[in-house]
């Protein structure tokens, strides 16, 4: 490690061309906790977008308009406002109507600028999830739920078990589409001052004057991220194949 600091230390020297974040330990130490938040993030909202997206779906497919309509309402407002003015909403609309806690003598908010993020995005990524689901599960034949109920399944245990596992090899690949989109927009908490890897790399070309330089970082970062996610999707999607099935 020591090497390549050295060596990016020798760029700057010759060339001019400054990645501090390779050579200073402050620098290092800013873009490693930025791109820890941003992994925070990502795996959180994941998670909890495809929770949001399967109990969506199972909602959205009941029988019950008291169920189906909360959902479709919940869809058509999530997918059709911008993911910022949702954030927004949240941090400085909902944020300030809860109570404030205290916390080390101090009066702090109910809900952290990082809890509102993650909330608001897997919400946002969610609704997008209820859709997918549900057209996966709407490509799974009526027979096969009709078979389950046979022998004795409810409809509950019938959707966990059989429904889902067969629905999920259907829109894996939307899924893969719509999980990598929100890994992208967690750039967007930068907006309510959350410390992830854009905000630390805005606060370390603003104080080393190495824009260009950290834009290329910064680019880098998100290349390998979404690379890392694409790959372990894939991974996913081979796993869950069966031959002769939706293929």
């Amino acid at each position: 490690m020591q090497a390549i600091g050295d060596w990016f230390q020798r760029l700057y020297d010759t060339t001019g061309l400054n990645f501090s974040v390779f050579y200073d330990a402050y620098d290092w130490g800013r873009y490693l906790g930025g791109l820890k938040m941003t992994l925070l993030l990502s795996v959180t909202t994941i998670l909890l977008s495809l929770v949001i997206g399967a109990i969506g779906a199972l909602m959205q497919g009941s029988p019950s308009a008291l169920l189906r309509l909360p959902v479709n309402a919940f869809v058509v407002v999530f997918r059709n406002t911008p993911p910022l003015v949702q954030l927004f909403f949240f941090y400085f609309g909902l944020g300030t109507m809860l109570p404030a806690v205290e916390a080390a003598g101090m009066r702090v908010p109910l809900l952290s600028n990082v809890q509102w993020a993650i909330i608001s995005l897997s919400l946002f990524a969610g609704a997008f999830n209820v859709e997918i689901f549900r057209s996966g599960i709407e490509a799974v034949p009526r027979t096969t739920l009709e078979a389950a109920e046979a022998l004795g399944y409810t409809r509950l245990k019938a959707y966990i078990h059989i429904v889902l596992p067969l629905a999920i090899r259907v829109c894996l690949p939307a899924l893969n589409n719509n999980l990598v989109n929100l890994l992208k927009t967690t750039t967007l908490a930068y907006a309510i001052a959350v410390p992830e890897t854009l905000y630390a790399v805005k606060q370390i070309w603003s104080e080393s004057q190495n824009v260009f330089e950290m834009m290329v970082v910064l680019l880098a970062t998100y290349g390998i991220l979404v690379g890392i996610l694409v790959w372990m999707m894939h991974r996913w999607e081979r796993a869950m194949h069966i031959p002769g099935y939706a293929r």
